[in-house]
């Protein structure tokens, strides 16, 4: 049965998610000099300003004045006539200590820093085994930074958006629908001249290395409200974790709810959502399934998941699907401190994960994020063999 579907993503200077940025800025400060420390920040941007909100517990101060101007400014809103300027925004910071009945349940018991549901997800569709729809939205968008920084793009500016619609075949992708891009512009930059640059810059580059065999229409709708010259903090509030969406599946796998930024990751919302693409990831890989989804669920102060649900959608190569619910559990590490020791998650690399997914991605250090790594088919396939 034919069918389309769309998912979107945002720039790194996208109001929310530059308070991603910041918030897993802060945290990787932490970090870098207690890598024990429980974070939990929160930030808010308007024109001019920003608001810092949170939990800390670590042995380390952190300047988070700077920490959020240099931010700022790495994302690149550095011109004076944006509404948001690094030097000039006002920063106001109300971070203090982290509750001792949190840190008890945490430290003391190795339990989840939360309650919640977490799911991870993977598919065949792409290299990545991630959905097409949001693979190729983020991959446009990294385009998109780099024509920018480069000045290849002179007109555009840091706040951008990106849209994919995919048809499909059941479960397969057969053609790239539709393309909408909308990008932060200079305000006496053309429609017509950006949208032309867009497709020569951006677009067509992409589209010859992602996957050229999968054909593309042609439709494609730049700045469809016909303007955006204002754009960033200045033209919409932005808040940490608003983006969840964006930072996992586009909607084509489900979501529990937690964000990720800001978070150690004591805090299950995000070690546990890695782990579930981990384990997802490595049971696609090996070939169990086409499609896998994994739900963790946690209480607050306890190390045991209180559920582990595998879903393969039919798609599963297995005689008995039960068998990889017990192997998921036997094999794969589920605790949050087993987590976190596992995919070493005590390291400041969380900034990185705030812009263009967590998931599905290379960094630019060369080295993929511990999650994405799929180091355990070979112990999948010989217990199922």
């Amino acid at each position: 049965m034919r069918k389309f579907f769309t998912s979107e993503s945002v720039s790194e200077g996208h109001p929310d998610k530059i308070c991603d940025q910041i918030s897993d800025a802060i945290l990787d400060s932490h970090l870098t000099h207690d890598p024990e420390a429980h974070v939990a920040c929160e930030t808010l941007v308007t024109t001019n300003y920003v608001l810092l909100a949170g939990e800390v517990k670590s042995h380390t101060e952190v300047d988070y004045e700077k920490v959020t101007r240099e931010t700022i400014r790495d994302i690149g809103y550095t011109l004076p006539d944006l509404g948001f300027h690094y030097r000039e925004n006002e920063c106001d910071v109300r971070i203090h200590a982290q509750s001792p009945d949190i840190d008890h349940g945490v430290t003391d018991n190795q339990g989840a820093g939360d309650q919640g549901l977490m799911f991870g997800f993977a598919c065949n569709e792409t290299k990545a085994l991630m959905p097409y729809p949001i693979q190729l939205a983020h991959r446009l968008l990294e385009e998109l930074s780099n024509a920018r920084r480069s000045e290849r793009l002179p007109w555009a500016r840091p706040d951008a958006k990106t849209q994919v619609t995919i048809e499909y075949d059941g479960y397969l992708p057969i053609r790239i629908h539709e393309i909408l891009m909308s990008v932060h512009h200079h305000p006496d930059a053309e429609t017509d001249e950006m949208k032309q640059d867009a497709i020569n810059e951006v677009v067509d580059p992409v589209l010859k290395r992602f996957d050229p065999s999968l054909e593309w229409t042609g439709e494609f709708l730049y700045n469809p409200s016909g303007r955006f010259a204002i754009g960033g903090p200045h033209g919409d509030a932005g808040l940490t974790g608003r983006k969840v969406i964006v930072d996992t599946y586009g909607g084509a796998g489900r979501h529990g709810g937690g964000c990720f930024s800001g978070k150690d990751t004591t805090k299950v919302d995000r070690s546990a959502s890695y782990m579930a693409r981990y384990i997802a990831k490595n049971l696609v890989e090996a070939g169990v399934a086409d499609r896998c989804e994994i739900q963790l669920a946690y209480a607050i102060g306890k190390p045991e998941p209180v559920s582990v649900r595998v879903d393969m959608f039919d798609t599963e190569k297995v005689g008995d699907p039960s068998v990889v619910s017990d192997l998921v559990r036997e094999i794969f590490p589920l605790r949050p401190y087993q987590i976190i020791e596992h995919l070493g998650l005590r390291k400041p690399i969380f900034r990185k994960t705030a812009t263009f997914g967590h998931f599905g991605r290379q960094p630019d250090d060369g080295g993929s994020f511990t999650w994405e790594k799929t180091d355990m088919v070979d112990e999948i396939m010989s217990r199922l063999s």
